[in-house]
């Protein structure tokens, strides 16, 4: 080793051990932060040069720049109390991976590049298939399927859809590609939808009921495909979710599976992005409908960068059939070719994805799972879902709120209760039954309610007027620094959103929430009548 490459290392060692210091520092004192990021839009590029510099900088200070600039225009999604959209997996074990991941840094592609990152995926993929309990067709070790780490569930549903798309053409080759349509519901995350744009198909939202909790049932299916068809298009993926963004629905799979038998064309493809870590606690998966998932699923997707301690990003996707991606996606020109993928004894994982390079993620993933073990995991998963359950709890015995739909895992959905004045009784229940949301669309309808107290007129706009009060509840909670929730709309209601799941997050950090969604409701509603 020369004196330039010592003296390299050495700096390297000084300023990666100033590293882990900040982050350590800066994980210690998350809770004294602002969750959300207190600067304006374009602040940063007031304050950055619009050139590189011509020379380097000493790496102290781009360290110091880095506190100063950065970290102020940071929104902290691993904070205790960020309960918004869905968390995002932080552990020690998945920052270590990483960095030892980049400092051996190779895109991947082929077994042949580096063995460890194809042979540990594979390993890590058949580990997590066993520890959610999927059927050992969805395993490499199988030899028929196997599970494969992408970016995003956006990507996986993607990477399926191609797949399922090949799959479909080659059964029907005489049918047009402009009128294959994928499915999902008024609930699906908009991977279903960003997918149908990258094709250039056609997207069909299927809508789905509050009286069903917002999950798609058989018949709802059924009615749909017979439509299509006898429009002349054709469905080919049905993508399913397990606990939708919004709502926490979970489509009702054994229902669709059946369904689906009719038309065995059509590829089932599972969306659990955020609910499915959910199915390692055993108890878990009857309400997941895993037996179902295990019968009929073509391909199942869920992320360990949300609420699977693995840091972003680790998307995991399996597939029942791996030739049905490898048929719809190897391209292998002869600067790729290598003597073990000609022999088909590896696995190549370029032809598992879109794109031909990819991340050492299997790392972290192993690191994680062993780290914690089943144990640890499952442990993780069941204080997510107690701490919900405390939460919902709380805002049940509070007649300021009530829930929109029953709670979902970790999710929450709720609403403050308008005062009577403006809609129905405040009720402690889900809005599924002849109460809350149910009574409003009974009310804009033009139907007596079963047990409203203050009877409004059928065109009074009840729903209306629930929801700018309930705009006003949201824009109040925004405001603060101490907690970030997000908004929905379900059905035309504006409702607010409550997601457990950071590592961080305990009891209470739980009751510090509630008081201040009670300290809100109470001034907007003073507000309100003022």
């Amino acid at each position: 080793m020369n004196v330039e490459d010592t003296t390299r290392n050495g700096r390297f060692r000084r300023a990666g051990y100033a590293a882990i210091d900040a982050i350590c520092d800066y994980h210690q004192t998350l809770g004294e932060r602002p969750v959300v990021a207190q600067v304006e839009p374009g602040y940063l590029g007031k304050a950055l040069p619009n050139e590189a510099p011509q020379r380097g900088e000493k790496f102290d200070v781009i360290a110091e720049d880095f506190q100063r600039l950065i970290m102020p225009g940071i929104t902290h999604w691993q904070h205790p109390s960020f309960f918004a959209y869905f968390p995002t997996a932080n552990t020690f074990e998945g920052v270590l991976a990483d960095l030892l991941s980049t400092s051996v840094s190779n895109p991947g592609f082929n077994w042949a590049c580096s063995p460890a990152c194809t042979e540990l995926e594979a390993i890590v993929m058949d580990w997590s298939a066993k520890l959610f309990g999927l059927d050992p067709t969805f395993c490499i070790e199988s030899g028929v399927g196997g599970g494969v780490i992408l970016t995003t569930a956006s990507d996986s549903a993607l990477t399926a859809i191609i797949a399922s798309r090949s799959r479909y053409t080659r059964l029907h080759p005489d049918v047009p590609l402009d009128s294959l349509v994928i499915y999902g519901t008024t609930q699906t995350h908009s991977l279903g939808a960003k997918a149908a744009l990258v094709l250039g198909l056609q997207f069909r939202a299927i809508q789905v009921d509050i009286k069903d909790d917002f999950a798609l049932r058989g018949h709802t299916l059924k009615s749909a495909i017979e439509e299509d068809l006898g429009k002349a298009r054709h469905p080919f993926v049905l993508i399913a979710t397990v606990g939708t963004t919004s709502s926490g629905a979970i489509d009702n799979i054994p229902e669709l599976g059946q369904v689906l038998q009719e038309y065995p064309d059509v590829w089932l493809h599972i969306d659990a992005a955020w609910a499915g870590v959910a199915l390692a606690c055993p108890e878990f998966r009857e309400i997941s409908y895993l037996d179902a998932m295990n019968e009929y699923a073509h391909s199942y997707c869920t992320n360990f960068h949300k609420w699977g301690l693995v840091n972003f990003d680790c998307s995991t996707l399996w597939v029942r059939e791996r030739t049905l991606l490898t048929d719809a996606l190897d391209v292998t020109p002869e600067f790729l070719r290598t003597k073990q993928g000609d022999t088909g004894t590896v696995i190549d994982y370029r032809n598992w994805q879109i794109a031909l390079g990819r991340r050492f993620r299997s790392l972290k993933l192993w690191f994680v799972l062993r780290s914690f073990g089943v144990e640890g995991f499952q442990a993780h998963i069941r204080k997510g879902i107690e701490l919900s359950k405390l939460f919902w709890s709380l805002i049940q015995q509070n007649s300021l709120f009530e829930l929109v739909v029953p709670p979902s895992f970790a999710l929450t959905v709720f609403r403050l209760v308008p005062p009577s004045a403006l809609a129905t009784p405040a009720s402690a229940t889900p809005v599924g039954g002849q109460d809350g949301l149910a009574q409003e669309k009974d009310l804009v309808a033009g139907a007596s309610p079963a047990t409203t107290t203050n009877a409004i007129p059928s065109r009074f706009d009840v729903r209306s007027k629930a929801n700018a009060l309930n705009r006003a509840f949201y824009a109040r909670i925004s405001a603060r620094k101490n907690l970030l929730l997000t908004q929905t709309d379900l059905a035309g209601t504006f409702c607010i959103r409550f997601a457990v799941g950071a590592v961080r997050t305990e009891e209470k950090h739980i009751r510090e929430a509630v008081d201040v969604l009670i300290e809100e409701a109470q001034a907007t509603l003073r507000e309100w009548k003022d």
